[in-house]
């Protein structure tokens, strides 16, 4: 099959999907954004959580 006739249908399954999967853009915008704020805190945690000495 030659790769533009592949990126057409593979366009064209992905806005089917899309069509279905019925959240709007918007929110899943949101979403998007508190996920990343969500990793970005928890990754400072992780790397300002204090490390025990070692003893000794």
């Amino acid at each position: 099959m030659h790769p533009d006739i592949h990126l057409a249908l593979h366009h064209a399954r992905a806005a089917e999907l899309r069509a279905e999967t019925g959240p709007c853009p918007a929110r899943r915008q949101d979403l998007r954004a508190r996920l990343g704020w969500t990793l970005i805190e928890v990754g400072l945690k992780l790397a300002t959580r204090p490390r025990p000495v070692p003893a000794h």
